[in-house]
C-alpha cells in the first residue's frame, strides 16, 4: 500500500450506475467536492454492449470513474437467472475497465459484495478470507462475477501500471433502497413490515427464522464518504472492506426499526423461514487504520431511511 493523496477537485468523474442506490448516494458525496460528476442513464448507455461503452468513454473521458454498476437481485433472482447474473456482470466489468484504460483513465474504484467471502469464513471477515472456502451456493453466481472485477483491478494494475483498486462494502441500507417484499434485504422488509402493520393498526408484524442470526449493516452514504476516501487515499492491489464495524441480532434490528417507525404491537418469529448464515461480519480494522469510520448509527440512518421511504411512496 503507497500514501496516496489524489484530489478530485477539478476532475471528470463518473458514477457508473448512478441510478441505483450506491450510485445516488455516490453522486450525492460528489456535490460537496469541485468536480464535474458524470452519468450515463441504461437508455443512453447499455454497459452490457461493448462498442457502446467504448464509444461513450471516448467521448466523455473520465478522469476517475466509481465503478458501482451491476446487475443485482436476492436469492430468487441469483437462482432463476444464474447465467444472466454471471454473464452480465462480467459483461459490465470488463467493458468499463477495457474502455477504461483505453483512453487512459488511471484511476478506479471497483465496489464488489461481502458475498465474494467463503460460505463460512471465520468472523469478522478479513481481506485475506478471499478465495479460501466455498462460496453461499445461492448467489455464487453473482459472487464469480464479482471476484473476476476485483482480479481485474490487480491485472490492469500488474499489466498496465493502472491505479485501480476495489472495495468490498457490508451489507446496505439507506434512501433509494430496494423495499418490494419479494425482492428486499431485511432492513427495508422490516421497515415495510413495521410500517404496514402500524398503518393497519395490527398486533404485530413477522420476522423470517428465529431471530438470532447477526448481521453488519452501513448507511449508504457512509459507504459514499468511504469511496471517496479510498479513491483520495488507498493504493493497493489488496482489496479493502468497508462495514460498520458491529454486527447485532436481527430480533433487535426489528426492534430498533420498530421504536423509530412508532409501532408498539409484538414481533414475531416464523420459525418455517431459514435464518441463512448465523454470522456475517466484515473486519474493517485496515480502512479503520487509514483514518475512515462510518459515523451513522442504526437508529440515526433507519430513521433517515425511513423518512425516504415515507417521501416518496414506495
Amino acid at each position: 500500500m503507497t500514501d496516496l493523496h489524489y484530489s478530485l477537485a477539478g476532475k471528470r468523474v463518473w458514477v457508473a450506475g448512478h441510478s441505483g442506490m450506491v450510485g445516488a448516494a455516490l453522486t450525492r458525496q460528489l456535490k460537496a467536492i469541485d468536480c464535474e460528476t458524470l452519468t450515463a442513464t441504461h437508455a443512453e448507455l447499455d454497459l452490457t454492449q461493448q462498442s457502446d461503452v467504448e464509444g461513450w468513454m471516448a467521448d466523455n473521458k473520465p478522469d476517475a470513474i466509481f465503478m458501482a454498476a451491476a446487475r443485482v437481485g436476492g436469492i430468487l433472482a441469483n437462482d432463476t437467472y444464474p447465467v444472466d447474473f454471471l454473464i452480465d456482470n462480467m459483461k459490465i466489468e470488463t467493458n468499463v475497465f477495457s474502455a477504461a484504460h483505453a483512453v487512459g483513465v488511471n484511476r478506479m474504484v471497483f465496489l464488489g459484495s461481502s458475498c465474494i467471502y467463503p460460505r463460512l469464513a471465520a468472523q469478522p471477515m478479513k481481506e485475506n478470507a478471499l478465495l479460501t472456502g466455498p462460496l453461499e451456493p445461492t448467489n455464487q453466481w453473482y459472487a464469480i462475477a464479482k471476484i473476476a472485477g476485483v482480479m481485474m483491478t490487480q491485472a490492469y494494475r500488474r499489466q498496465h501500471g493502472r491505479d485501480y483498486i476495489s472495495c468490498m462494502p457490508t451489507n446496505l441500507y439507506g434512501p433509494g433502497d430496494n423495499f418490494d417484499l419479494s425482492e428486499s434485504h431485511v432492513l427495508s422488509a422490516l421497515i415495510v413490515k413495521a410500517h404496514q402493520a402500524k398503518d393497519a393498526g395490527a398486533e404485530s408484524f413477522e420476522v423470517w427464522g428465529t431471530g438470532n442470526p447477526k448481521r453488519e449493516f452501513l448507511y449508504v452514504d457512509d459507504l459514499a464518504q468511504a469511496c471517496v476516501f479510498l479513491m483520495e487515499h488507498y493504493s493497493s492491489d489488496e482489496t479493502i472492506n468497508v462495514g460498520y464495524g458491529e454486527d447485532i441480532a436481527i430480533r433487535d434490528v426489528a426492534q430498533t426499526v420498530a421504536d423509530v417507525i412508532g409501532f408498539t404491537g409484538s414481533i414475531t418469529n416464523d420459525l418455517r423461514k431459514p435464518d441463512g448464515m448465523p454470522r456475517k461480519l466484515m473486519d474493517s480494522t485496515k480502512i479503520n487504520g487509514l483514518g475512515w469510520k462510518a459515523s451513522t448509527s442504526l437508529k440515526d440512518g433507519i430513521a433517515k431511511t425511513y423518512t425516504w421511504y415515507l417521501e416518496h411512496g414506495v
